[in-house]
C-alpha cells in the first residue's frame, strides 16, 4: 500500500499543529493535511483523494455534520472520523448514522486516535480493492456479455446457411449455380414445376427448396414416392375416400392433395403412374379439384403441385408410357438435375458430408486424403449425391483423423457387372466376395426386368412372382435404375 495521506479539519489552531505532530511520531510515513474550516476542507478534497479524514463536529460556517454529508455524496469511500465534545453523544450518534467511521471524544486519547485511525486507513483500503475488484469483474463480465453477443451473432449467420433450404445445393458447380438461379425465379410463381435426373441427385431437396422460398413456405410439404404404392391403392391415396367406398373403407380418409392444402405436393416419381390416375391428376392440375372415391361432388383443393422423375417424361412420352396431356401441364417450368458423375463440385460436397458426419457422428476425422480424393473423383456414382453422402457417412465412422483408401474399399464391391468382370480377368481384380455381389446384383437386375415385362409393368403381380414385399421390389428397382413405366402397355390417350 502506498503512504497514507489524512486530512484534519479544526477550527482550532493548537489542535491543527497538536494532531499532525502525533501521527508523525506514531504513524512512520504519514501525510497529514490540514484545514482550518469546512469550505478549506471541501477544497482540499475536491483537489485530491484522501485515506482518512479526521474532522471537529463544530466549527463556524461549514460544520462538521455538513462536511461529512458533503464528503459521503463525493467521496463515499474515503473513512471519516468526528471529534467531538464531553458528553455530545447525540451528536456522535447522528455523525454515525451520517456514515461517520468513528468519534474521538474530547480530550482526546492520542493512543486510541491513532488505532482508530489505522483501522479506518485499513478499511478504507480494503473498500477500494473490493470496489476495484468490482469493477474489473464487471468490467470482464461486460467483455463476455459482448463475446457472447459476437459469438451468437455469428452463430445465428451459421444457422441461417445451416437452416437454408440451398444448403445443399448451392455449391462451387457451374450446373448447379443454374439449378439455384432456376429454384429462386419460380419458387414464388404458381407455375407447375417438373424436376427431372436420375435417382439420387436431389430432386426432393429442389422441390424442398421451391416450397421453402414460396409464399407457402408455412404451409404444409407432402411428398408422395408415387413408385412405392401399389397401383390398387395409388388413386385413393392420392385424391382420399369416403366411408364404405369398398371393402376396407372403414371411415373417411383424406388423400395427398387434401393434406397438403395450401402448400405443396411433391410427386416424385410421377413416371410410375397408371394411366387412368394420370387422368385423374389432370383433372386436379387443371381444375385444381380432386374426386375422393365414393364421393358424388369434388372436392376443390388449392395445392403447388411439382413432380419429379428420374428419366426424361418426354421420352416417356414418346413411348407411349406417358399421357401426353398430362406431359404439357406439367412442364410449365423444368429443371433438370445433374448425375454427380458430370459434376465438378464431387469433393467439394464430399467435405460438406464429412463435417456434417463427424459432428453427427461425434467423430475426429476431418479431413479426406489425397489419395482417398483420387477414388472419389474416378468413381462412377450411380446412385449419386445420396450415395455419396451415405460413402462419407460410413468413411467418416471407419476412419482415425483422416478418410484413407482403406475406408473406401467398400466401393469396390459396388461396381457393375461389367467392370467387375473385366477387372477379375486381371491382376489387382475384386475379391470373390465382391464378384459374387456383382453377380448377385445382375441375376435379380435381370430377374426383375423378365418379370415386369411378363406383368406388363405391374410391380404388385411382380411381387408376388417373386415372392417379395411391394416395398422391397420398388427399393431393388430403385437401386438398379429400372423403371417399371417402360414395360407398361400404352393405352392411348383421349
Amino acid at each position: 500500500m502506498n503512504q497514507p495521506r489524512v486530512l484534519i479539519v479544526d477550527d482550532d489552531l493548537a489542535l491543527l499543529q497538536a494532531l499532525p505532530e502525533a501521527l508523525r511520531l506514531r504513524m512512520g510515513g504519514v501525510t497529514v493535511d490540514t484545514a482550518d474550516s469546512g469550505a478549506a476542507a471541501l477544497d482540499r478534497i475536491a483537489a485530491r483523494d484522501y485515506d482518512a479524514i479526521v474532522t471537529d463536529i463544530k466549527m463556524p460556517g461549514t460544520d462538521g455534520l455538513t462536511l461529512l454529508a458533503e464528503i459521503r455524496a463525493s467521496r463515499p469511500d474515503t473513512p471519516t472520523l468526528m471529534i467531538t465534545g464531553h458528553g455530545e453523544h447525540a451528536l456522535a450518534i447522528h455523525a454515525l448514522r451520517g456514515g461517520a467511521y468513528d468519534f474521538i471524544q474530547k480530550p482526546i486519547d492520542r493512543d486510541y486516535f491513532v488505532a482508530s485511525l489505522r483501522r479506518a486507513i485499513q478499511v478504507g483500503e480494503l473498500s477500494r480493492r473490493v470496489k476495484e475488484q468490482q469493477q474489473a469483474l464487471e468490467r470482464h463480465a461486460s467483455d463476455l456479455a459482448r463475446t457472447v453477443e459476437e459469438r451468437t451473432l455469428e452463430l445465428q449467420e451459421a444457422h441461417k446457411v445451416i437452416q437454408s433450404p440451398l444448403r445443399w445445393l448451392t455449391s462451387p458447380s457451374r450446373q448447379m449455380e443454374k439449378v439455384v438461379q432456376q429454384v429462386k425465379q419460380v419458387a414464388d410463381s404458381p407455375l407447375t414445376i417438373l424436376v427431372e435426373g436420375e435417382t439420387g441427385t436431389g430432386k426432393e431437396l429442389v422441390a424442398r427448396a421451391i416450397h421453402q422460398l414460396s409464399a407457402r413456405r408455412k404451409q404444409p410439404f407432402v411428398a408422395v414416392d408415387c413408385g412405392a404404392i401399389p397401383d390398387t391403392l395409388i388413386e385413393s391415396e392420392l385424391f382420399g375416400y369416403e366411408k364404405g367406398a369398398f371393402t376396407g373403407a372403414h371411415q373417411r380418409k383424406e388423400g395427398q392433395f387434401q393434406l397438403a392444402e395450401g402448400g405443396s405436393l411433391f410427386l416424385d416419381e410421377i413416371v410410375n403412374l397408371p394411366l387412368p390416375t394420370q387422368v385423374k391428376l389432370l383433372r386436379a392440375l387443371q381444375e385444381r379439384q380432386v374426386q375422393p372415391l365414393g364421393r358424388k361432388q369434388p372436392v376443390r383443393v388449392d395445392v403447388r403441385i411439382i413432380a419429379a422423375s428420374n428419366v426424361p417424361l418426354e421420352q416417356e412420352v414418346q413411348a407411349g408410357r406417358f399421357r401426353q396431356d398430362v406431359y404439357y401441364r406439367l412442364n410449365e417450368f423444368v429443371i433438370t438435375l445433374p448425375p454427380l458423375r458430370e459434376r465438378d463440385d464431387i469433393l467439394h460436397l464430399a467435405t460438406e458430408f464429412l463435417a456434417e458426419a463427424s459432428m453427427e457422428l461425434g467423430r475426429p476425422c476431418r479431413a479426406i486424403s489425397e489419395e482417398a480424393a483420387q477414388i472419389l473423383l474416378h468413381y462412377p456414382w450411380p446412385g449419386n449425391v445420396r450415395e455419396l453422402r451415405n460413402v462419407i457417412r460410413r468413411a467418416t465412422l471407419l476412419a482415425a483423423e483422416v478418410i484413407e483408401p482403406p475406408q473406401l474399399s467398400f466401393l469396390n464391391g459396388h461396381r457393375s457387372p461389367a467392370t467387375a468382370r473385366r477387372r477379375a480377368s486381371g491382376p489387382g481384380g475384386p475379391s470373390l466376395k465382391a464378384i459374387g455381389e456383382a453377380a448377385v446384383a445382375d441375376a435379380e437386375r435381370q430377374a426383375i426386368s423378365q418379370v415386369l415385362q411378363a406383368t406388363r409393368g405391374n410391380k404388385s403381380e411382380a411381387a408376388r412372382h417373386l415372392q417379395t414385399a411391394y416395398k422391397t421390389l420398388h427399393l431393388k428397382m430403385k437401386q438398379y435404375g429400372i423403371d417399371a413405366g417402360r414395360f407398361k402397355e400404352f393405352r392411348g390417350s383421349p
